[in-house]
């Protein structure tokens, strides 16, 4: 990753946790605890891809294992975070724009509902059965319901903000488009430079034709004379 990239996800990251875990985690919401965390992964895997996703994901879930008051075994939400930011990653546009919000809605609901399954799930494998006590599905509904009210404040602000900190390719993608399209429009309308090199094309042939006609002529009259 750039250094540039690598910079910007520390700050988000480091700033999405201490939100977390002073302010979110605070207000005793029922069910899961809406995770500012993994909505920053999201937004930064839906700009740098599933690499760039996979290892921003590590990163902020190995810091989520070690920040207090942290209660589960290290690496457990490292592991969550990489798979979810690797997949999440995938689902990046190919030209840097998003068509609708409803792909990215989609990725946040998805991506709620994975990493709760698989933080329970690899809580079962090391002996951590906290999660049936509380109830998955409700778990489930109010992990995918807290996230996707939260996105549209989140995400969004995290990818024009990993957008600028690479040179802002939409930006410079945008104004190539915009001189295309211009120069697209001209020459398809019919009344621009087209139908300008059409006219220019007939007075050039007629030039040459009188040019050639006044040539003929004179050699005829050298021959008669």
């Amino acid at each position: 990753m750039r250094v540039n990239r690598i910079l910007l996800s520390t700050v988000l990251v480091v700033v999405a946790l201490v939100i977390q875990v002073s302010v979110l985690a605070r207000l005793h919401l029922p069910g899961a605890v809406p995770d500012l965390l993994l909505l920053t992964v999201l937004g930064l895997a839906l700009v740098y891809g599933h690499v760039g996703g996979a290892l921003v994901g590590f990163g902020a879930g190995l810091l989520a294992d070690l920040a207090p008051p942290a209660d589960h075994a290290a690496g457990r939400y490292a592991l969550v975070l990489c798979v979810i930011g690797y997949f999440a990653g995938l689902a990046k546009p190919e030209n840097g724009r998003l068509r609708s919000a409803v792909g990215p809605m989609a990725v946040v609901v998805a991506a709620a509902a994975g990493s709760t399954l698989l933080y329970a799930g690899v809580g079962a494998l090391v002996g951590d059965t906290a999660a049936r006590h509380v109830g998955l599905p409700g778990l489930l509904f109010s992990a995918a319901l807290y996230d996707l009210l939260l996105a549209p404040f989140t995400v969004p602000g995290v990818m024009w903000l990993a957008r600028r900190a690479d040179n802002d390719p939409l930006a410079e993608t945008a104004a190539t488009a915009k001189g295309g399209g211009l120069s697209t429009g001209w020459l398809n309308s019919g009344t621009g430079l087209r139908v300008g090199t059409r006219r220019g094309g007939l007075g050039a042939l007629r030039a040459r034709a009188r040019i050639r006609s006044a040539r003929v002529g004179r050699i005829k009259g050298v021959k008669r004379l």
